[in-house]
């Protein structure tokens, strides 16, 4: 007898749901290149939560989500959902944090899409499947993140593994670019390196002088890495800059300093968790 497919779908979205949550965000095949979330929204009609894994695209401050339903005919149920009640919880594999839903209008709609095609013609794909016209919503974050893994070196390190992924991300998307250079992807970028000052900013406001209290002997430490900070807030501003005023238009053109950074930022990551990963455990079980 065949199996039933709504019930076959269900099992391999839970097999997803249960593989980002035991791995940090990070899945098997077919996904383990894709950037997913979870998102849990408020049933339209039965009131109840349900969590869904959906890819999404960096978007500064946002993240976008489209409702391709791989093609389908049928707006998915979580946007139905999200239309009823627009608040979801959003899971990145770091941080759970709640967010706002918004429809994007169709001119902003487009061009969202417009990028999300150019960096993945599977989206375009999708489009053509069907006579509806895919929707895109911006998911935009409210009140406090809270952090997945429990422990002061837990976190960081988990905080540290999601940069070092994302920076894996985008080395093999402008690898894989042709001439010229995406604006999703150029967004992707921009995004990495405004993620990458707000957590240097929250290390070196909060995480440095709190163990600069408590363990005075990480003084040195402490100091090299600010520095460290400093060094690679130059490299990213470099990028910026590349991105920003056309002579980085080319992902080759770009390439060069984006490794810069990614190598100064790796081995900054590894001198950062040998220092300090220890005291952390032992401040923050």
């Amino acid at each position: 007898m065949p199996e039933d497919s709504s019930t076959t779908f269900t099992d391999f979205n839970q097999h997803v749901i249960d593989s980002f949550r035991a791995n940090g965000g990070r899945v098997g095949p077919p996904f383990e290149n894709a950037r997913l979330l979870l998102l849990t929204t408020t049933g339209a009609r039965s009131g109840a939560p349900h969590t869904t894994p959906v890819g999404y695209l960096p978007d500064g401050e946002r993240v976008l989500v489209i409702a391709s339903a791989g093609g389908a005919d049928r707006h998915p149920a979580w946007y139905h959902n999200l239309r009823a009640h627009p608040l979801a919880t959003v899971e990145d594999g770091v941080f759970t944090y709640e967010a706002r839903a918004t429809v994007l209008g169709r001119e902003e709609r487009d061009a969202a899409f417009a990028r999300a095609v150019e960096a993945d013609p599977g989206w375009g794909a999708y489009q053509r499947r069907t006579s509806r016209v895919i929707p895109v919503v911006a998911l935009e974050g409210t009140g406090v993140p809270r952090p997945v893994a429990r422990g002061g070196g837990a976190m960081l390190r988990s905080v540290h593994d999601a940069f070092r992924r994302e920076l894996a991300l985008i080395r093999a998307e402008l690898a894989a670019h042709g001439p010229g250079l995406g604006a999703q992807l150029r967004a992707n970028c921009l995004t990495a390196c405004q993620g990458l000052r707000n957590h240097h900013i929250g290390e070196d406001t909060r995480i440095f002088p709190f163990l600069a209290d408590h363990r005075p002997e990480l003084a040195p430490a402490l100091e090299r890495l600010r520095v460290e900070h400093q060094a690679i807030a130059a490299l990213t501003e470099e990028l910026r800059r590349l991105l920003a005023d056309g002579t980085g238009a080319t992902a080759a053109g770009l390439l060069p300093a984006f490794d810069r950074l990614a190598g100064e930022l790796e081995a900054h990551l590894d001198r950062e968790e040998a220092d300090l990963l220890p005291a952390l455990d032992a401040l923050l079980p």
